[in-house]
């Protein structure tokens, strides 16, 4: 093998290296890029559903408020609060 064809051997690796280096740094960039993309979109689903857990549990304070129970319990199931001689107090 000649000294040419020796460094022309020698210059096809490292070119192929430096190819090879090149589209693996292309595809990296790509990645990180899509991994940003749907870090972001996944960002903006949890400040949606905190959004949704504190509707939701206003909801929930308001529909267990003392007052509309004791309504319904009063309207619907026909409840009433018992006379005190009623009221039996048993000792454990």
């Amino acid at each position: 093998m000649s000294e040419r064809q020796r460094i022309l051997s020698i210059l096809t690796i490292l070119f192929v290296l430096v190819m090879a280096t090149a589209i693996g740094l292309v595809y990296s960039k790509h990645k990180t890029r899509k991994l940003f993309v749907e870090l972001q979109a996944l960002n903006k689903e949890v400040v949606s559903l905190n959004t949704e857990w504190g509707r939701l549990q206003l909801e929930q304070s308001a529909w267990s408020d003392h007052g509309r129970i004791e309504q319904i319990a009063r309207n619907k199931l026909d409840m009433v609060i018992p006379d005190a001689e009623q009221v039996a107090f048993i000792k454990p």
